[in-house]
């Protein structure tokens, strides 16, 4: 029986496969691609199951196409009889394929692992080229081998904290040793929450656990063994130093991490803009709070730590121990701090200094740099005290940075006095407690009180004008300085730990503090001092008897505990004091609105800012004046400056010649003279000033303009006036002058009938001019005429009637000769007089003389208009040289010579200012803009007024409130 396997044909099921078709051997028989035996009546035998199921493996898994194939002859004996010989062949083939199959599977699953693997490896090194480069960390953390060395460290420490076998009842608080033993047997390493683990009451215990590691209270005294207990007081002394110069030297390393740190953030300056440390912008603040004057009482109360003391007392040495620098003036017994010196204080990478209002920076390491510091402080307080004064309220600000330096702003004050020495003001002490109230009375100031250990307590002042600043001590600490001398010369525990506990002196304060600000050498550092203080309080009487506390002692626990109570101070302050500028604003704008509700608001360097565009673009329009202009304005004021000249010194001389000859030799010779000494550098000055006339109507404007600001008058008079008081003529400019104007007047000659005409025109209106200046002169010496006496009912003063019977007498003298010289001879005068007191008037020869010499100007100028007419028609016979007739035009030939002069003289004159002198005018008021812009003071009093000043404290307030919301933003940032 052959069985054949055929895809997509399949024979009729047996007998038997169909009595299993809904038994349990059913799953062996599947009808999708399965063939089967023909039918036959035997019952299938069980070999052919295992045949069949042989079968339905190969079909459904390998078989794909349509060819027979014959089962090999290897499994003849499992698939029964009638199996042929002849389908071993087709056998063999269909093994074959499935081989070749399965294999093709494995490379496929080869090369994908391969080919991810591949892609795996790439992306893996794409994201490690964009991570960025840490090697740099490498040179700030240490390594980790350092860090086994620290941990060995730690533990030979914690190796010393052991708990002595006592016999004794142990103090109340000496359980925190115990307490500090189990913690260290329990942490491998150091952490700041060993400072937590010890339980401190108070902040200023938490401050000093830090370097002295204030592990308990001095032993009880009445314990049952003292010698115990003095050797357990040197073994904790021996572990608070060895601790303490631990953490000293883990703080250094720290200090130096951080100033690498901020090296590195300065060197990035220009891909990132440096932000303002926290400190930095609460000094700003206080810096725009020190120079705001409010009308509203909108007083400065931000904390600051106010230093105040006696004289001589250690405050100053106090200042310096916080600031890590000797940077005041130091003397002996006398007063250095003569004005109050605010410092801030803040970190930095280097130890510098620096002044508000200066760039220089002072090297706090080197010697030479604090030396310059400490006399450009004593120059800049002595500049501060007035005349006749020994101290100064002004205030100088000065910033030091450095390594570990605590976060300040301190105020030292002049010392207190008791006695007014010789060399003093009188006041001084009453200023010097003023000084020092005015900085107290701030209800958010940190007093400093600072008072002498060494001195009798009976002796201070200081306390008692603390206690009536802060009665209930809410904010002052108390130090005690000098406290080596007070245990070597007036060793008293008992006094020192009255004073110390605040029942000695008449004040209460937050806390209280000893320390030690050196030997009395001035010349010792500070890192000196420091040793120095530290190897007093190892060996002290007061701390091994318990007087002081380990939390009292050192500059280091005093600037800790300072800093601290001063940010608490700024966190619980600062709220309140932004919105108090912000009702300040909102009165001051409310303000502004009501008074000048159409007017920008301008405070008084943008006022001036205005002020000088508009005076700017006014040098702009003196340059668009005209050139027929400016000869016009200098024709007519040359004239009128040197007319009186020309009358009285050419004119009227050579008038009195016989004949024209005379007459012309007597010009030329007054002329050239003229010109040669006194006109050219007459029309300088008379261009200088027509210059200056222009520039002033310029700057005046329009007084009717809408636009015009009368708040700048002041301000452009004197810019004017500074200006033209440093402006100077070109030197040369007078020598040129001089050169045309001598060529000019000696040029007698007229070409033509319209210049002769224009010379008579001119010689007319000068001679009228001058004429109607004289008869206003005579009239005024007359007195009112009969008609205005009855119309408007004026008398003659007794001295205008004898002027008045003067000039009748002397008419009579012109009338006689008409040809009369300018002088009246003796003669005549006493004729005159003698004629005069027949009249009953009484005058002498000078009064004679001055009524004469009016008189006869007048008499002189109408005649000189009649020549100008009779010459009118002149010209033809000036060309003949008046050989036909016997009229004399010499008159007319000096005016137009005089004429010519003029009207070269200021076309040369326009030239220079045109060309030169605009431009140096420019230049001037340039520089006086400038220096009227530094010099605030006189700014002030050029820009003042009701709209100024309320502008002014407007943008104040405007600002010191941004400041303090920029300020409450970092300091809500930062961690308390």
């Amino acid at each position: 029986m052959s069985s054949l396997i055929h895809r997509g044909a399949f024979s009729q099921l047996c007998s038997s496969c169909m009595k299993l078709k809904t038994s349990t051997e059913q799953k062996f028989h599947f009808h999708n691609g399965l063939c089967h035996h023909h039918q036959s009546s035997c019952p299938k035998p069980p070999v052919l199951l295992l045949r069949d199921r042989l079968l339905v493996i190969l079909s459904r898994n390998f078989v794909q196409d349509t060819k027979l194939l014959t089962i090999p002859r290897k499994f003849y004996v499992f698939l029964g009889p009638g199996i042929g010989d002849r389908r071993m062949s087709s056998a063999f083939r269909l093994v074959g394929s499935i081989v070749s199959r399965v294999l093709k599977i494995r490379y496929i699953i080869l090369t994908g692992a391969v080919g991810g693997g591949i892609t795996a490896h790439q992306t893996f090194e794409s994201w490690k080229e964009k991570m960025p480069n840490m090697d740099w960390m490498k040179e700030y953390l240490p390594d980790a081998e350092r860090l086994d060395k620290i941990e060995a460290g730690f533990k030979r420490i914690k190796s010393r904290f052991a708990v002595p076998d006592m016999k004794f009842k142990l103090p109340e608080e000496f359980p925190r040793l115990r307490a500090i033993r189990e913690w260290l047997d329990s942490k491998p390493f150091v952490d700041p929450e060993v400072f937590e683990a010890l339980d401190i009451k108070s902040s200023v215990d938490l401050t000093a656990s830090r370097s002295f590691l204030a592990v308990g209270k001095t032993v009880d005294t009445s314990t049952n063994s003292k010698d115990k207990v003095q050797e357990l007081q040197e073994e904790l002394m021996r572990l608070q130093v060895r601790f303490q110069k631990e953490i000293e030297r883990l703080e250094k390393e720290n200090r130096e991490l951080r100033k690498h740190l901020i090296l590195r953030d300065q060197k990035n300056v220009t891909k990132r803009k440096m932000k303002k440390s926290l400190i930095d912008m609460y000094s700003e603040v206080l810096d725009e709070l020190a120079e705001y004057d409010s009308s509203y009482n909108t007083q400065d109360h931000l904390p600051r730590v106010v230093v105040v003391g006696d004289q001589s007392s250690g405050k100053t040495s106090v200042l310096e121990m916080i600031a890590q620098a000797r940077i005041f003036p130091r003397g002996s017994g006398e007063m250095m701090t003569r004005s109050p010196v605010k410092v801030t204080l803040s970190e930095g990478p280097y130890h510098i200094a620096t002044f508000k209002d200066s760039s220089r920076e002072y090297d706090l390491t080197k010697e030479s740099e604090l030396e310059a510091l400490r006399k450009e402080i004593e120059i800049r307080m002595k500049a501060s005290v007035a005349d006749g004064q020994t101290v100064s309220g002004d205030t100088i600000s000065l910033t030091v940075k450095g390594p570990g330096i605590q976060r300040l702003v301190l105020v030292d004050l002049p010392g207190i006095i008791s006695t007014v020495t010789s060399g003093m003001a009188s006041d001084t002490r009453d200023r010097i407690q003023r000084i020092c109230r005015q900085h107290m009375e701030n209800p958010n100031a940190i007093i400093l009180c600072i008072q002498d250990g060494s001195l009798d307590a009976e002796r201070s002042n200081v306390t008692d004008l603390v206690s009536t600043m802060d009665p209930n001590g809410k904010r002052t600490i108390f130090v005690l300085t000098k406290v080596d001398l007070a245990e070597s010369n007036l060793y008293n525990p008992e006094r020192i730990r009255q004073i110390l506990e605040g029942r000695l002196f008449p004040m209460k304060a937050l806390g209280y503090f000893a320390v030690v600000t050196g030997k009395g050498n001035t010349n010792d550092g500070i890192q000196t001092i420091r040793d120095y203080e530290e190897k007093f309080f190892r060996s002290s009487r007061l701390f091994k008897e318990g007087v002081l506390k380990p939390y009292q002692m050192t500059t280091l626990n005093l600037s800790m505990a300072v800093s601290e109570c001063f940010w608490k101070m700024v966190r619980e302050s600062v709220e309140q004091q932004a919105d108090a500028f912000k009702a300040t604003r909102f009165n001051l704008e409310t303000e502004w609105k009501n008074t000048f509700p159409k007017i920008r608001e301008l405070d008084r360097d943008e006022l001036f800012e205005k002020a000088r565009g508009e005076i700017l673009d006014e040098i702009i329009n003196l340059s668009q004046i005209t050139p027929q202009h400016w000869e016009e304005v200098f024709n007519q004021n040359l004239w009128h400056k040197m007319s009186s000249y020309v009358f009285e010194n050419i004119y009227l001389p050579a008038a009195q010649s016989d004949n024209s000859g005379i007459f012309n030799t007597t010009v030329d010779i007054k002329l050239k003279q003229w010109a040669d000494k006194l006109l050219p550098s007459r029309c300088v000055q008379i261009g200088w000033s027509t210059l200056q006339d222009e520039f002033t109507k310029l700057l005046a404007g329009d007084p009717t303009a809408r636009q015009r600001d009368d708040i700048f008058n002041e301000l452009k008079t004197a810019v004017r006036d500074e200006s033209l008081k440093n402006h100077k003529w070109d030197e040369k400019a007078e020598e040129s002058l001089r050169v045309i104007q001598m060529n000019t007047l000696e040029d007698r000659s007229v070409h033509d009938k319209q210049q002769w005409d224009s010379a008579i025109r001119f010689m007319e209106t000068a001679v009228r001019e001058k004429l109607q200046q004289t008869d206003g002169v005579l009239r005024q010496m007359m007195g009112p005429s009969r008609m205005e006496q009855w119309l408007y009912w004026k008398t003659q003063t007794p001295q205008q009637i004898d002027r008045v019977a003067a000039i009748k007498e002397l008419e009579k003298l012109l009338q006689s000769d008409v040809k009369r010289r300018p002088a009246l001879s003796h003669d005549e005068l006493t004729t005159v007089r003698k004629n005069l007191e027949t009249q009953s008037v009484d005058v002498d020869n000078e009064f004679i003389r001055e009524t004469w010499f009016h008189l006869y100007r007048k008499q002189f100028l109408q005649q000189s208009l009649v020549t100008a007419n009779d010459c009118r028609k002149g010209f033809y016979y000036y060309q003949k040289g008046f050989e036909e007739t016997e009229l004399s035009c010499s008159d007319v030939v000096l005016f137009w010579r005089i004429e010519r002069m003029l009207q070269v003289t200021s076309n040369a004159l326009r030239q220079q200012v045109t060309n030169n002198e605009a431009r140096r005018m420019e230049r001037n008021i340039k520089e006086a803009l400038d220096q009227i812009g530094d010099d605030k003071q006189k700014l002030q009093k050029l820009l003042t007024g009701k709209r100024v000043l309320l502008a002014e404290e407007l943008k104040r307030v405007r600002q010191i409130q941004e400041l303090l919301e920029e300020f409450i933003q970092a300091l809500n940032k930062e961690k308390p």
